[in-house]
């Protein structure tokens, strides 16, 4: 599934990777928010935190906005509970509605209000990553 990538977007990264030495294979900018969510390669995340959050700290300095992390998977199931994290995630499951793939989440009762985000964002950014890495077109809190 190709991402499309705008200037913006190739910078963060080019500077992201430059910082952190981790392979980058998305980035989401969150108009209005002044955040970024990173998508890095599998087995990587370690890599782009580093030892004590000092990585991602200077990255955060350096961009000047708030940095979020995801490990891609292959796995779509995997890949949708490493966009939740830290929200434990109990189970996922894809279902096909309408002829379009959707991911039925079920997440720990205390973590539900983490899965949603203040407004709603952290679901938003699961529906939009699920679809741009995996083509699920829709993710549900069960």
């Amino acid at each position: 599934m190709g991402v499309k990538l705008g200037a913006d977007e190739m910078r963060y990264i080019a500077l992201f990777e430059s910082l952190t030495g981790a392979r980058v294979c998305d980035c989401l900018v969150h108009e209005g928010d002044n955040k970024l969510t990173f998508v890095v390669r599998e087995g990587e995340i370690g890599l782009a935190i580093g030892k004590g959050g000092g990585k991602i700290q200077r990255a955060r300095r350096m961009i000047g906005k708030s940095i979020e992390v995801v490990e891609h998977s292959e796995d779509p199931i995997e890949f949708i509970k490493n966009v939740f994290a830290p929200a434990k995630v109990m189970e996922v499951n894809i279902v096909e509605r309408e002829g379009k793939k959707v991911a039925l989440v079920d997440v720990e009762r205390s973590d539900k209000g983490l899965a949603v985000g203040r407004r709603g964002q952290n679901i938003q950014r699961a529906r939009v990553l699920a679809l741009r890495h995996h083509g699920i077109h829709d993710v549900s809190l069960m």
